[in-house]
Order: structure tokens, then C-alpha cells, then sequence
């Protein structure tokens, strides 16, 4: 099933975000050769101002730093400096060029002033391998100050600045898996002298994995907005979440009690699987709006299995 999943994400057409999301999944199934290639494929469409992947009119803040960790893996296991020059330009974009608010937190997009959970996921993690984690827990701190509602336990998804009022205030379940994801990804490179961080974050994803938890179907999948059970049902956040928990037990903070609801979500997503290896019923690409396939779900069907093994 991971072989059919694999090529099926391989024959997608990919945004930056999706590039680095399939690199990372194919960096921890420990598929080397293909992290290198899509690496390659990243720095062929690196932007003048360091934004790597692009495609078309990518409006990404954040979204092409998905594809930073790759790169310096390829560039680590290669030996070919272009890896390392090129995730140093998208660093330095992220660090001294990216449009931020007034307190240094990155916006999400170039076109307008707002901060998107999906954030969390795409940045943090590239900048705590880099050798940035202050800035790291600097970037997640302040856009869950934005964003997170600490009596639903959720994140919104978008902030907007310029108005300083949510653009959209929904609990967006991939949102919420990216952060609960990204977070994850996180904890686990921080340095032994940042241990007060990992424990605050620790407490962010236990939260938000409660959170969750709470509004989880009988099917082990939740609704594309977690507390709004009108809208349609949604395979991805499972696989997030999975993946998330699989992660935490593996690092030694968070309890083995989790395994059961893994299981479950781990079990939903197997069932969403058809015989090409498309997982059905995930945000559909490319609008994420309505139940169907994405570069995303493929990787995070991938990801999970990895944290599984």
C-alpha cells in the first residue's frame, strides 16, 4: 500500500508546499534518492529571492521553506554545496526579507497581511534545523497567540492583520493538523538548552490533541471544520494526528494511552485507500474545499506509516 500511495503522489502535480510536505514524507520513510530528487527539483525552481519550488504565481511566505529541510539533507548526503546555498538563500529570506507583522511573525502570503495556521508546519521546523530554534519557538508562539482559542482548544485558521479580525475564524481541521504536525516536528530538533521550550510545546500539541479528540466521529475521521459537523468528513487530519502521536510516543512525551485513538485514525485512512493509491476524501487540491485528493493527503498517508513502523 506505501509502494501504490508513493506513485501516486509522484504523479501529481505539486505546489511548493507539496513538494516539500512529499519530500519530508519520503525523508522519514527514509527513501534518500528520492529526498534528493525532489530536493534538485526544489533549487531548479528557487525564485531571485530565495523561495524555493516555486510554480507559477506562488504567493508563499512559508510555504517554499517546507522544501528546506530536503535540501540540507541532500546537500549533507551529497556533498554538493548548491544544496546548502540554496536553503541558505531561502533562510535568508525567511529571516530578513519575509513581510511580518510588527512583532517579527511572518505573514503567510505576499499579497496580504495575515497569518495562517498552515504556518506552522511549513516554517518552524525548517528554521530549528537551520540552526534558528529561538526563532523557531519565537514564530509559533506568536502565531498561536493570534490564532489559538484556549477554551475549544483549536486553532483558527486565518488572521488578518490589517484589520485585526479573522479572516477566518473556522477550526479548520488540515490547519489544525498542520500545527499539531509542524509543532511536533519541532519539538524534536530543539537543543538540550531550549528543554523549557520543548516542554511548552509539549503542553501546545497535548492540548491541541485533546482538542481534537473531543470531536472525533465513530469512523475515527472528523469534519472538514472540526466542531461543525454539516460540513463534509475529512480523512487528512486523521493521518495528522496519527502521525502526531505516533511521533510524541516515540519521543518519550506523550503517553502510550494515545496508541488507541492512533490506531483508529490510522485504521480510517487505510480504509480511504482505493486501488490506485489515491486516499479518497481528503481536502480536495486544488481549492481544499470539498472531499477529494491532494499531494498533502498522499504524504501524510506516507508520513504516518513512516511514524508507525
Amino acid at each position: 500500500m506505501i509502494e501504490k500511495v508513493k506513485l501516486a503522489l509522484l504523479s501529481m502535480q505539486r505546489n511548493s508546499w507539496e513538494q516539500g510536505v512529499a519530500a519530508q514524507a519520503f525523508l522519514e520513510l527514509g527513501d534518500t534518492p528520492l529526498v534528493i530528487l525532489m530536493a534538485k527539483e526544489a533549487l531548479v525552481r528557487q525564485g531571485e529571492d530565495g523561495r524555493l519550488a516555486l510554480v507559477g504565481h506562488d504567493e508563499g511566505v512559508n510555504d517554499p521553506a517546507a522544501n528546506g529541510e530536503a535540501v540540507l539533507v541532500a546537500g549533507q548526503v551529497t556533498g554538493n554545496p548548491a544544496f546548502k546555498a540554496g536553503a541558505d538563500r531561502m533562510l535568508d529570506y525567511l529571516l530578513k526579507r519575509a513581510l511580518r507583522t510588527d512583532k517579527g511573525i511572518l505573514y503567510h502570503i505576499t499579497s496580504r497581511p495575515q497569518v495562517w495556521v498552515d504556518s506552522l508546519y511549513m516554517m518552524p521546523p525548517f528554521l530549528a534545523v537551520a540552526g534558528h530554534p529561538e526563532e523557531a519557538v519565537k514564530q509559533i508562539e506568536g502565531m498561536r497567540a493570534l490564532l489559538w482559542d484556549p477554551k475549544a482548544r483549536l486553532f483558527s485558521h486565518i488572521w488578518d492583520e490589517g484589520t485585526k479580525t479573522f479572516a477566518r475564524r473556522d477550526f479548520w481541521g488540515v490547519g489544525n493538523g498542520w500545527a499539531a504536525a509542524g509543532m511536533t516536528r519541532v519539538i524534536r530538533t530543539l537543543p538540550e538548552r531550549m528543554a523549557d521550550d520543548k516542554v511548552r510545546l509539549i503542553r501546545y500539541v497535548k492540548d491541541l490533541i485533546d482538542g481534537c479528540l473531543a470531536h472525533q466521529r465513530q469512523d475515527g475521521l472528523f469534519h472538514n471544520v472540526i466542531d461543525r459537523p454539516e460540513t463534509f468528513v475529512e480523512t487528512n487530519l486523521a493521518q495528522m494526528l496519527a502521525y502526531t502521536i505516533y511521533r510524541g510516543i516515540q519521543g518519550g512525551w506523550l503517553s502510550p494511552d494515545y496508541r488507541v485513538a492512533a490506531e483508529r485514525m490510522r485504521s480510517a485512512a487505510h480504509q480511504k485507500v482505493d486501488e490506485y493509491g489515491l486516499v479518497q476524501g481528503v481536502c480536495g487540491a486544488p481549492e481544499f474545499d470539498h472531499p477529494g485528493t491532494a499531494p498533502e493527503g498522499q504524504a501524510f498517508f506516507l508520513l504516518m506509516e513512516a511514524s508507525a513502523i
